[in-house]
């Protein structure tokens, strides 16, 4: 199968994908950041970056506890809806993580829920790499959120089906050697349209991480393995979440 070389453009940016994923709400990303703030400690004034930030649910709650949060997003539609919450503690940018944000600014980066792994080429994922390293300040720090690949693989749903507000979405999921697939049709009943969309994301290894991360002076400091920030097991983790600090010899 053929797949648009930027297929997250489109699937992205249509209402049909937040409403597919409408259970990563607000109570989620506060539940998980309770525990991860509390665990990284930051100071006060911190300075952070939510790269991928969609609409802005985990730039908001991190905001809401006091902290200075930019959310960048390739989406315009997402980023659209998520600029009606700005304040003075809280900014959203159009922006291509591929490319190079503020420099030396930030204290903190994240990137949550598997939003990273779905570029073309391998090269375009070290060039993302690149840039939010070089958006965060010497001694910062970088939390990635990703698939744990193994679990994935060993879990693998080939096919499932739901109904939600008069669309139905079929999900059909498979992998090669390099990439997990999941092609969504979907048939909205309120419009009698029918259209499909289809993921791509990278199988991308913590030892693939760690390569990434060392050519632009980012250091693994932790991997965990769920959003309870327990110890990370290659086979028995559902996710990959790593801390790495930015250090300049």
């Amino acid at each position: 199968m053929r797949l648009a070389q930027n297929w997250f453009l489109d699937w992205f940016n249509s209402p049909y994908y937040h409403q597919l994923y409408h259970y990563r709400d607000e109570n989620e990303a506060n539940k998980f950041l309770n525990v991860l703030i509390s665990h990284l400690k930051p100071d006060q004034n911190a300075i952070m970056l939510d790269v991928a930030c969609g609409r802005g649910r985990h730039a908001k709650a991190l905001a809401a506890k006091g902290f200075d949060v930019t959310g960048i997003d390739i989406a315009p539609d997402s980023i659209e809806f998520a600029k009606q919450f700005e304040d003075e503690q809280l900014h959203f940018y159009i922006h291509d993580m591929r490319l190079p944000f503020w420099i030396n600014y930030f204290d903190y980066a994240f990137n949550f829920f598997t939003s990273f792994g779905y570029f073309r080429t391998e090269r375009e994922h070290f060039n993302a790499i690149r840039s939010i390293a070089g958006a965060i300040k010497d001694n910062g720090f970088f939390v990635l959120d990703y698939i744990n690949v193994n679990y994935v693989e060993e879990h693998l749903v080939p096919e499932s089906e739901t109904g939600i507000d008069g669309v139905d979405f079929t999900m059909k999921r498979w992998s090669d050697e390099k990439h997990f697939f999941k092609r969504i049709m979907i048939t909205d009943h309120n419009t009698n349209e029918d259209c499909e969309y289809t993921e791509r994301i990278a199988k991308i290894l913590p030892n693939d991480f760690e390569r990434m991360f060392s050519r632009y002076e980012l250091r693994m400091q932790e991997m965990f393995g769920d959003y309870e920030l327990h110890a990370f097991d290659k086979n028995d983790s559902p996710r990959l979440i790593m801390l790495a600090k930015k250090i300049i010899h």
